[in-house]
Protein backbone atom coordinates (compact mmCIF):
# COMPACT_ATOMS: atom_id res chain seq x y z
CA UNK A 1 0.00 0.00 0.00
CA UNK A 2 2.86 2.37 0.50
CA UNK A 3 3.90 2.51 -2.86
CA UNK A 4 0.06 4.17 -3.86
CA UNK A 5 0.87 6.85 -1.55
CA UNK A 6 3.02 8.48 -4.55
CA UNK A 7 0.71 7.80 -7.04
CA UNK A 8 -0.73 11.23 -8.96
CA UNK A 9 -4.62 9.99 -8.27
CA UNK A 10 -6.17 10.94 -4.87
CA UNK A 11 -8.26 7.60 -4.07
CA UNK A 12 -4.71 5.78 -4.80
CA UNK A 13 -3.23 7.84 -2.05
CA UNK A 14 -6.13 8.24 -0.03
CA UNK A 15 -6.06 4.05 -0.11
CA UNK A 16 -2.52 4.11 1.07
CA UNK A 17 -3.32 5.04 4.49
CA UNK A 18 -6.97 3.62 5.09
CA UNK A 19 -7.14 1.04 2.58
CA UNK A 20 -7.52 -2.18 4.18
CA UNK A 21 -10.37 -3.31 6.50
CA UNK A 22 -8.77 -2.97 9.89
CA UNK A 23 -8.08 0.68 9.50
CA UNK A 24 -11.88 1.46 8.51
CA UNK A 25 -13.19 -0.56 11.12
CA UNK A 26 -11.41 1.19 13.74
CA UNK A 27 -12.24 4.61 12.19
CA UNK A 28 -15.54 3.32 11.96
CA UNK A 29 -15.35 2.41 15.76
CA UNK A 30 -13.58 5.78 16.77
CA UNK A 31 -16.82 7.50 15.23
CA UNK A 32 -19.01 5.19 17.57
CA UNK A 33 -17.01 6.50 20.76
CA UNK A 34 -14.86 3.89 21.08
CA UNK A 35 -11.55 5.56 22.40
CA UNK A 36 -9.36 3.29 24.26
CA UNK A 37 -7.52 0.12 23.10
CA UNK A 38 -9.17 -2.68 24.44
CA UNK A 39 -12.16 -1.39 23.46
CA UNK A 40 -11.24 -1.29 20.14
CA UNK A 41 -9.55 -5.07 20.39
CA UNK A 42 -13.41 -6.19 22.00
CA UNK A 43 -15.44 -4.57 19.30
CA UNK A 44 -13.16 -5.81 16.28
CA UNK A 45 -11.87 -8.87 17.79
CA UNK A 46 -8.60 -8.12 16.44
CA UNK A 47 -5.15 -9.40 17.47
CA UNK A 48 -3.22 -6.76 20.08
CA UNK A 49 -0.29 -6.37 17.25
CA UNK A 50 -2.60 -6.09 14.36
CA UNK A 51 -4.06 -3.23 16.08
CA UNK A 52 -1.13 -1.42 17.63
CA UNK A 53 0.28 -1.43 13.98
CA UNK A 54 -3.20 0.28 12.55
CA UNK A 55 -3.68 2.68 15.57
CA UNK A 56 0.19 3.42 15.15
CA UNK A 57 -0.19 4.24 11.64
CA UNK A 58 -3.51 6.15 11.52
CA UNK A 59 -2.19 7.88 14.08
CA UNK A 60 0.74 9.00 11.95
CA UNK A 61 -1.31 9.62 9.38
CA UNK A 62 -3.10 11.81 11.05
CA UNK A 63 -6.89 10.32 11.29
CA UNK A 64 -6.44 10.17 14.90
CA UNK A 65 -4.49 11.72 17.90
CA UNK A 66 -3.13 9.63 20.96
CA UNK A 67 -3.89 11.09 24.14
CA UNK A 68 -2.43 10.06 27.67
CA UNK A 69 -4.91 9.21 29.83
CA UNK A 70 -3.13 7.18 32.90
CA UNK A 71 0.72 7.90 33.84
CA UNK A 72 0.26 4.45 36.14
CA UNK A 73 0.57 2.06 34.32
CA UNK A 74 1.11 4.43 31.29
CA UNK A 75 -2.38 4.09 29.14
CA UNK A 76 -3.47 6.39 25.92
CA UNK A 77 -6.54 6.97 24.42
CA UNK A 78 -7.07 7.36 20.34
CA UNK A 79 -9.21 10.45 19.52
CA UNK A 80 -10.22 11.42 16.15
CA UNK A 81 -8.91 14.66 14.26
CA UNK A 82 -10.76 16.18 11.53
CA UNK A 83 -9.24 14.83 9.26
CA UNK A 84 -10.82 11.41 10.73
CA UNK A 85 -13.84 13.10 11.35
CA UNK A 86 -14.13 13.96 7.93
CA UNK A 87 -14.00 10.10 6.75
CA UNK A 88 -17.40 9.30 8.31
CA UNK A 89 -18.97 9.96 4.87
CA UNK A 90 -16.70 7.58 3.17
CA UNK A 91 -17.51 4.99 6.02
CA UNK A 92 -21.63 5.72 4.74
CA UNK A 93 -21.03 5.90 1.19
CA UNK A 94 -19.57 2.10 1.82
CA UNK A 95 -22.06 1.58 3.79
CA UNK A 96 -24.70 2.82 1.49
CA UNK A 97 -23.31 0.45 -1.77
CA UNK A 98 -23.05 -2.50 0.39
CA UNK A 99 -26.86 -2.04 1.06
CA UNK A 100 -27.57 -1.87 -2.05
CA UNK A 101 -25.08 -4.74 -3.29
CA UNK A 102 -24.93 -7.47 -0.50
CA UNK A 103 -26.98 -9.08 1.20
CA UNK A 104 -28.77 -5.96 4.07
CA UNK A 105 -30.96 -8.51 5.97
CA UNK A 106 -30.03 -8.46 9.46
CA UNK A 107 -27.37 -5.74 9.11
CA UNK A 108 -26.39 -2.53 11.61
CA UNK A 109 -28.51 0.73 10.82
CA UNK A 110 -27.65 4.21 11.48
CA UNK A 111 -29.66 7.20 12.06
CA UNK A 112 -29.76 10.32 13.16
CA UNK A 113 -30.05 10.82 16.85
CA UNK A 114 -31.53 14.41 16.47
CA UNK A 115 -34.62 13.14 13.54
CA UNK A 116 -34.27 9.39 14.49
CA UNK A 117 -34.46 9.00 10.74
CA UNK A 118 -31.86 6.58 9.53
CA UNK A 119 -29.19 7.51 7.62
CA UNK A 120 -29.38 7.17 3.58
CA UNK A 121 -26.39 8.99 2.12
CA UNK A 122 -26.26 10.74 -1.40
CA UNK A 123 -22.99 11.10 -2.40
CA UNK A 124 -23.64 14.97 -4.86
CA UNK A 125 -21.05 16.75 -7.16
CA UNK A 126 -21.33 20.54 -5.41
CA UNK A 127 -21.13 21.94 -8.94
CA UNK A 128 -23.86 20.22 -10.76
CA UNK A 129 -25.99 18.70 -7.93
CA UNK A 130 -26.14 15.22 -9.72
CA UNK A 131 -25.46 12.04 -7.46
CA UNK A 132 -22.07 10.98 -8.33
CA UNK A 133 -22.53 7.63 -10.48
CA UNK A 134 -25.42 9.29 -12.18
CA UNK A 135 -23.24 11.15 -15.07
CA UNK A 136 -20.36 10.04 -17.06
CA UNK A 137 -16.82 11.10 -15.63
CA UNK A 138 -13.45 12.10 -17.45
CA UNK A 139 -9.69 11.51 -15.67
CA UNK A 140 -7.36 14.42 -16.19
CA UNK A 141 -3.39 13.68 -15.73
CA UNK A 142 -1.83 15.92 -13.55
CA UNK A 143 -0.44 19.17 -15.00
Amino acid sequence: MQNLSDQSCLIARSLALVGDAWSMLILRDAHAGLTRFDEFRKSLSIAPTILTRRLAALTEDGLLEKHRYSERPPRDEYILTAAGQDFLPVLFAIGAWGRKHRNADGVTRFFDAETGTEIDPVMIDRATGAPIGTRPIRIAAPE
